[in-house]
């Protein structure tokens, strides 16, 4: 496919309009279409800038369908920009597997950076990405608590800052099991509804944070930033205790559901006939 179309990867604003760079609204002008998640979403962004453009519907339950579809206008020659419904595409949002077809199909994709909550949240965290402590994005902490649990047990020796997206209706629980598995003292920031009119930043300890946001009910939408571990913990033991009495907490280190940790005790310390 050389010699054929653009495909533009586009950043768009995560809250405020004005953060749309006159790069990216003069591309955004400029393409044949424009390859959005929520069409509905997008337009009002597009309008707001006097951007009308064709929209092609582009999200990840119909991913596969719709980057072949776009794939066959960019052999065409045509231009197409790909956005997200806010920040950076590709980040926590679809649009890899297009970005990687056009690529190995010859197209030239151009990136066009702007807004993004992980960079942005970062800038006012005042937590350092170094070389010896590098920063680390796992995107959105899963919905299951077990998931959950074994995801934030991978960073619990983290030298470096480990940016997480969490909705409200989960920071409490996430909160909790960082309580248990990081412990309470280790540096957290939270940033909420970034670039928005109720913006919040809040920077304390994961305890702090757990307070605090217990007292006042989370909402918007939420970016959070851990800080390195204030030392290397001692290593969970592989085998459960010995002592029943404390396999709750060590299945949450381990990232097990309640019932797997019980099976693996009675394995382990019931005596077979």
């Amino acid at each position: 496919m050389k010699g054929g179309g653009t495909l533009y990867v586009v950043a768009t604003p995560i809250g405020n309009l004005e953060d749309l760079t006159y790069r990216a609204a003069r591309i955004l002008g400029e393409v044949d279409a424009i390859a959005c998640e929520d069409t509905r979403h997008s337009r009002a962004l597009l309008e707001h800038y006097g951007i009308h453009k064709p929209l092609l519907s582009y999200y990840r339950e119909r991913e596969a369908e719709r980057a072949a579809a776009i794939l066959a206008r960019l052999a065409a020659g045509e231009a197409i920009a790909l956005i997200s419904d806010a920040g950076a595409p590709l980040l926590s949002d679809p649009g890899a597997r297009l970005v990687a077809q056009a690529a190995a199909a010859g197209v030239r994709v151009v990136p066009v950076p702007g807004a993004s909550a992980p960079v942005t949240a970062l800038m006012a965290s005042g937590l350092a990405a170094e070389a010896d402590s590098p920063l680390v994005f796992p995107g959105f902490l899963p919905a299951r608590a077990t998931a959950r649990r074994h995801c934030l047990g991978k960073y619990v020796a983290w030298t470096g800052p480990v940016v997480f997206f969490e909705t409200p209706h989960r920071l409490l629980a996430a909160l909790g099991d960082m309580e248990e598995i990081w412990g309470p003292d280790r540096p957290l920031v939270i940033a909420r509804e970034l670039t928005k009119i109720h913006e919040e930043i809040f920077r304390g300890s994961v305890a702090a944070a757990r307070a605090h946001f217990t007292a006042h009910p989370p909402r918007g939408e939420f970016t959070l930033i851990a800080g390195a571990a204030a030392s290397t913990p001692a290593p969970v033991a592989a085998d459960p205790p010995a002592d029943p009495a404390t396999l709750k907490p060590w299945a949450r280190q381990q990232g097990l559901s309640r019932s797997e940790a019980y099976r693996r005790w009675q394995a382990r310390y019931t005596k077979k006939d």
